[in-house]
């Protein structure tokens, strides 16, 4: 096996470890922290960030055309789909009082909801 190959598959491993690592912090913030739009970031923030740690991992050990190509779509579908879910996740929450009004710094969703009146 050539040393560049083998230096590559090292750093696809380390990759792969360190997305999953960021991931899990992720997950452990989503549990342990208290209102919904604190979880609704750890939601997108690392699991978007460790997403793509891993797809990068995963394609320094695969190399293949084919599997990079689906990688990569993997990878868009994930940046274009886990924000706008973590938007519509917090305005609903939002609009259905499950938010403190009184942690907010800037509440400019309040003016726009009391014109549409």
């Amino acid at each position: 096996m050539n040393v560049w190959l083998r230096i590559l598959d090292t750093a696809g491993a380390v990759l792969v470890l360190i997305g999953a690592a960021i991931c899990l912090l992720g997950v452990i913030g989503m549990l342990r922290l208290p209102d919904v739009l604190s979880r609704s970031h750890a939601a997108t923030k690392p699991q978007t960030l460790g997403m793509l740690l891993v797809l990068a991992g995963v394609a320094l050990r695969l190399r293949s055309g084919m599997d990079l190509a689906t990688l990569g779509l993997i990878g868009f579908f994930q940046l274009m789909t886990g924000p706008v879910a973590a938007h519509l996740v917090a305005r609903s929450a939002y609009r259905t009082g499950q938010i403190d009004h009184g942690e907010l710094l800037f509440d400019e969703l309040d003016e726009q909801l009391t014109e549409e009146k």
